[in-house]
């Protein structure tokens, strides 16, 4: 592995003016701090890995864990997971009392369903866990080039990576652990790093190493390298570090510019060499993320609660039987010669009745158990493995650039995926693809650029359609977004060119310019071309990039610390200004049609004043070859317009108006200018320059910050840019969905503001016209408490003005938003604010925190989570997304080409943010509905066939009899009717996808929670109890005391249950029946042949030995089946159970119908197809009110658009009046 610096030796810090350039005087060795006392206790021996395996040091490893056990932890926790369930509880003590001799049944029978049912649980959680585990090991196998000694490096995988380790990292690598940068390819020790994993940022970020190391620069130079690194111990701060490092017995003081953490990745530079700091959990990365939480859906919560009433009743039930039984002992003993009451036990002892009531009651406990379905658990982990089955493969959320499929990696929550409420994303890799676009631009007061965007383009649709169908303005304008807004896709949305989709030119990454009076050269025909010129120069000219060699086409690629920087050449290449070459000192530029022929132009770098977000500018100072020396400047317009000169103004006003427009449509722009400088001018400004390079002291920054203002005033306005943050595919349409669903949406992101409230734009969650609450953190003297206390009361005064500012608006399409930055948040997330915070963020369209740490991410989060009340689901890409993901109810990731931190730590992944329409508005919409309507049938159908046990034993005294055979019993959960139940959670579908798709209110029945409330739950509970007695009264009745069989025989107790059963099974079985809106041929086997089933295992359990089947021997062929009683009885009963509620449900659906009810009537009569009319108006009914996304943007611009027209018609009107 070993190799020298390669490439080309620039030293940047001769250009860049604050972030790295070193003063002459070396500041490391300049008082370096004292780290003594509790959190500096790390100490790190350089290059002696093995010394930190050793006490006192006992560092852990590189190996990292997202699993919720181990082989240690999984029998004790996952036991403990199964008997936090209430039933899995009562079954428990139910089968330890199934071992005394007072149980109704077997130990066996009691046993046996529930290691079962809690070993299948069991088994689930250990193949999801063991999912997590191998996601683990893909990460900890991944490899990097360690020291092994003797200045040899060989490859290591990362979770042997100790702490102390010299390592080499390459290009587009991440980083295995925390690292010192000890040097890199570039001479001075200068390396580009991307954060996006951690806080979010795009833009690269530049390190430097110590001077005093930079000599180590190869492999060799390591062999005899040693030295102690006492910094601060591991802490969650990603942008702090206090440290020394002791070397050649000089101790140098370490800052963050030094520290390279895990999970960034190396860019822009060819390898760093660094020394191993924190490992593991101890990085600054893993501090932030928590331990993998226990989740449990809020339908299975209720259920314990559900759990509990049931076993409220059956304890009241049992304590009945007992005081019965204790009765009959004591008064009906006695008489009952036939059971010796002279020679019994204390279970039947006359003398005794107490004593014999409790023994009952243990008998009534286990013998009313089937009130509790012990098999409910299992038949939900059962279907919702299969749901998450169905998710993982569906073909609509497979993504063919990656490969990737959606992934259920967890099934407790599917049914939660219906109920969300809010949803936290995060921005640079979720909502973006970290791409920009140029898209248009204004040079000399011209706009130029032809494309127009999905808003423009739709409110034209919208406008025309309504301006010929004037009559029914909501129906006309329905088919206009149906299709625009679920995609976008180019073939609906034409480019305002018109040029035909098969005839454009090849997609060039970062240019979607379209306008030929700039293309090919035509700029030079234009009346302004020397400024257009000087236009383009400024973009090839005005940034930092490194041109790489693209070996493939020949052409340029170029490393640019930000996207914007990279589209801007990209656009300056296409137009005919190429930089191509970069050296210590120039720049060259390849100008296409500036001359007769191509030339190559080299401008010389004299000074670099970079972007930062404090500046939000950036500057250059150049030189070209006349010796003509000008100052090009780039930056917001705000800071641009206020540095011009009285004669720089000329195309201000056109240049804001340009501005405005492309703001409106999502755009993000810069202003562009100059100026010119002369020699003794630019002489004297950089003595300055270089004087306060030099200062060593805390007012270095400031002083650098007066003498970079000095000079970029009085400047020259000459256009301005705008370029599309590209998003990811479907995001806007996505979003749209989302909020007519009526969920709403907030963006955490760790990004700069400006930033945050572009991509707002672009994904219309903000629109012109909105109106923006920003929250910020005020400037103070103040010092410590009297500060702090300052700004909190400033905070709360702002938040109580814009409460009152919502209250009071009375415009009914006004919007807010409210945007608030990270300083801002830390206060807000205090106690004594947050409830005030959350309450005004509730009443906002849209909330967007910026620059906000992962902590806050995951604090935000469990605000939202805890103070609404209401599921939230956070979903993003990266490692700083992590807390925030497990924090909330339901955590997604991206898995997208960054690391997998992010998906490693979720519920659910998938590979692009506009799956998550499909996740929840199809997914979420049928787990929620199936798994409600599973548990409340489970409920109906074992109170419908437990409540039989105790009537029958009321009936024959409380003498503790069932009058089911044991066989039945056993096989009624298990059986014969757990598959058509399973079939309902796997199977049902209210409305098919595209339907769920096309009419997105009806995802508002989960947060809502109209299929599993009390008043639903209580309502099957109470069907449950008619069908017990119609069940029990009718068979009862019916074969009291008459002739059953042909010989005049009346029915024992083994034929008035197994009637009885049979009228169970028939009710139970055309109760689901009738619950299912849709039947496939698996639903027909499972439902029917359950029926067929029970009398298969009837006519079997019949014809085996009498040993087994005892008082059940032939019963089905000999007693049962020729008797036409069991048939009319298995009739009535079956009739009597479901009228009833097939009565309630033709009054629901003709007079009080659910919004599904309607949509499947009109399927069912095809009026979609012949009533087009009344389809279109349904779907627009279809949507919540909302004042954020794709649609409520275009309404929006009709709005704006009909009132300009309406003032101008006014206008025409008066001046027309004589």
């Amino acid at each position: 592995m070993a190799r020298g610096r390669v490439r080309e030796k620039l030293r940047w810090s001769k250009l860049y003016s604050f972030s790295c350039i070193r003063p002459t005087v070396q500041l490391e060795s300049e008082n370096p701090p004292s780290l003594q006392g509790p959190g500096y206790s790390r100490v790190v021996h350089c290059n002696q890995p093995h010394v930190h395996r050793r006490k006192p040091f006992r560092y852990p490893t590189n190996c990292i864990s997202t699993t919720k056990y181990n082989i240690i932890t999984f029998l004790p926790k996952a036991i403990f997971e199964q008997f936090r369930r209430v039933a899995n509880l009562y079954f428990l003590l139910a089968a330890v009392l199934s071992l005394t001799p007072v149980a109704p049944f077997s130990a066996m029978s009691m046993i046996a369903p529930l290691a079962f049912v809690v070993g299948l649980s069991m088994a689930k959680e250990a193949l999801e866990d063991w999912r997590r585990f191998m996601q683990d090991m893909k990460v900890n196998l991944r490899k990097v080039g360690v020291h092994k000694g003797a200045g040899q490096f060989s490859y290591k995988h990362w979770q042997k990576i100790r702490v102390g380790d010299i390592m080499k990292v390459e290009k587009d690598q991440f980083f295995p652990a925390d690292l010192l940068l000890l040097s890199s390819s570039y001479d001075d020790g200068i390396c580009y790093v991307e954060t996006m994993n951690l806080d979010g940022e795009t833009n690269l970020k530049v390190k430097r190493s110590l001077e005093v190391t930079l000599p180590l620069d190869d492999d060799e130079s390591f062999k005899d390298f040693t030295g102690t690194i006492r910094c601060e111990d591991p802490n969650p701060n990603l942008y702090t570090f206090v440290g020394n490092f002791e070397f050649d017995r000089q101790v140098y003081s370490l800052d963050p510019n030094q520290i390279l953490l895990r999970d960034s990745k190396l860019r822009n530079t060819a390898y760093v060499y660094g020394v191993v700091i924190f490992t593991g959990h101890d990085s600054k990365v893993m501090q932030n993320s928590t331990h993998s939480p226990s989740k449990r859906s809020r339908i299975e919560k209720k259920m314990d609660r559900i759990i509990y009433i049931l076993f409220s009743l059956l304890v009241m039930i049992s304590l009945i039987s007992s005081i019965g039984f204790a009765v009959m002992t004591k008064l009906g003993m006695p008489k009952w010669w036939y059971m010796r009451p002279d020679n019994t036990t204390n279970l039947y002892d006359p003398s005794k009745p107490t004593t014999a009531g409790i023994f009952h009651l243990i008998t009534a406990l286990i013998l009313y158990g089937y009130l509790i379905p012990i098999s409910l658990y299992v038949s939900i982990e059962l279907v919702k493995v299969l749901q998450a089955m169905f998710i993982n493969q569906d073909l609509q959320m497979y993504d063919e650039e990656s490969g990737n499929t959606a992934e259920a990696r967890t099934s407790n929550l599917n049914e939660e995926l219906g109920q969300v409420d809010t949803i936290l994303s995060d921005k640079t890799g979720t909502l973006t693809c970290n791409q920009m676009d140029f898209w248009k631009c204004s040079i000399a007061g011209v706009p130029y650029g032809m494309g127009s965007s999905e808003v423009e383009v739709a409110a034209a649709k919208k406008m025309a359609l309504e301006a010929s169908h004037t009559t029914d303005q909501q129906n006309s304008t329905e088919g206009l977004w149906q299709d625009p807004v679920s995609d976008f896709r180019p073939s609906e949305i034409e480019p305002e060119s018109g040029v035909p989709a098969e005839k454009e030119k090849p997609v060039i990454k970062g240019f979607n310019f379209e306008d030929e009076r700039l293309m090919h050269g035509n700029w030079t025909t234009e009346p302004n071309k020397d400024t257009i010129s000087l236009f383009f120069r400024i973009l090839s000219l005005c940034h930092t990039a490194i041109p790489e060699l693209n070996e493939e086409t020949g052409g340029w690629n170029y490393e640019a610390e930000s996207p914007d920087e990279g589209a801007f050449l990209v656009a300056a290449r296409e137009l005919g200004f190429e930089f191509c070459k970069r050296t210590q000192s120039s720049v060259f530029i390849r100008e296409k049609y500036t001359f007769d022929c191509p030339t190559e132009r080299e401008f010389k770098i004299l000074n670099l004043l970079e972007f930062s977000s404090k500046r939000k500018r950036m500057s250059v100072v150049v030189q070209d070859e006349s010796g003509q020396i000008n100052l090009f400047c780039k930056g917001a317009d705000s800071v641009i317009f206020e540095r011009l000169s009285k004669d720089g103004r000329f195309y201000e006003d056109d240049t804001r108006k340009h501005l405005t427009e492309y703001g409106e449509v999502g755009l993000r722009t810069l202003a562009l200018a100059y100026r010119n400088l002369g020699t003794s001018e630019y002489t004297s400004w950089n003595a300055e320059f270089i004087k306060a390079k030099t200062t060593i002291g805390p007012e270095r920054e400031e002083m650098l910050e007066q003498v970079a203002d000095m000079i970029e005033r009085d400047l020259i306005l000459i256009g301005a840019t705008a370029v599309e943050d590209k998003l990811q595919k479907g995001v806007p349409g996505c979003i749209d969905k989302l909020a007519q669903a009526g969920l709403k949406i907030w963006v955490l992101t760790g990004d700069k503001m400006e930033t945050a409230i572009n991509i707002g734009f672009a994904c219309s969650l903000l629109r012109q016209g909105m109106k923006q609450i920003c929250i910020s953190t005020m400037d103070t003297n103040l010092m410590g408490h009297d500060a702090k206390m300052a700004i909190k009361e400033n905070m709360l005064m702002q938040i109580t003005n814009a409460s009152q500012l919502v209250k009071l608006e009375k415009d009914p399409h006004a919007a807010f938003a409210l945007i608030i930055d990270g300083k801002a948040l830390a206060y807000c997330l205090e106690d004594d604010m947050k409830k005030q915070f959350l309450d005004l963020a509730i009443e906002c369209a849209s909330v967007i925190c910026c620059r906000v740490s992962p902590k806050q991410k995951a604090l935000v989060t469990r605000l939202v989570k805890e103070g609404t009340g209401k599921t939230t689901l956070a979903i993003g890409d990266g490692a700083n997304d992590v807390g925030m993901i497990q924090e909330a109810d339901i955590g997604v990731g991206i898995s997208g080409v960054e690391g997998m931190q992010a998906v490693m730590a979720s519920d659910f992944s998938i590979a692009q943010f506009r799956f998550l329409e499909r996740l929840l508005v199809v997914h979420g919409h049928w787990c929620y509905k199936r798994i409600a309507q599973m548990i409340c049938y489970f409920f109906y159908k074992n109170i419908a066939f437990g409540l039989t046990i105790f009537y029958f034993e009321a009936f024959t005294g409380f003498s503790g009899q069932s009058v089911y055979d044991d066989w039945y019993m056993l096989l009624f959960n298990v059986i014969l009717t757990s598959l058509p139940v399973i079939s309902l959670g796997l199977f049902e579908q209210d409305v098919s996808s595209d339907i769920c798709l096309q009419f997105p209110a009806l995802y508002q029945q989960g947060p809502k929670n109209l299929f599993f409330d009390w008043y639903r739950i209580l309502c099957w509970m109470g069907n449950g109890l008619y069908s017990s007695l119609a069940i029990f009264f009718l068979t009862i009745i019916i074969l009291y005391g008459q002739a059953f069989r042909a010989g005049g025989q009346t029915a024992d107790m083994a034929v008035v249950g197994t009637t009885m059963f049979t009228g169970i099974i028939w009710a139970v079985t055309m109760q689901i029946a009738l619950t299912m809106s849709h039947f496939t041929w698996i639903q027909h086997l499972f439902v029917w042949g359950s029926i067929a089933t029970w009398y298969l295992f009837l006519l079997g359990y019949g014809m085996s030995s009498p040993l087994i089947s005892h008082d059940d021997y032939r019963i089905l062929m000999e007693v049962l089946a020729p008797a036409p009683l069991y048939w009319i009885i298995t009739l009535l009963v079956t009739a009597a159970c479901n009228l009833p509620y097939l009565a309630h449900i033709s009054y629901q659906r003709t007079f009080h119908p659910m919004d599904h009810h309607v949509i499947q009537e009109i399927k069912y009569y095809r009026k979609d197809v012949e009533d087009q009319h009344m389809w279109k108006r349904e779907r627009s009914r279809a949507r919540q009110e909302t004042k954020i996304g794709f649609t409520a943007r275009v309404d929006a611009t009709i709005r704006q658009l009909r009132c300009k027209l309406h003032k101008k018609v006014s206008t025409l009107s008066v001046q027309a009046v004589p």
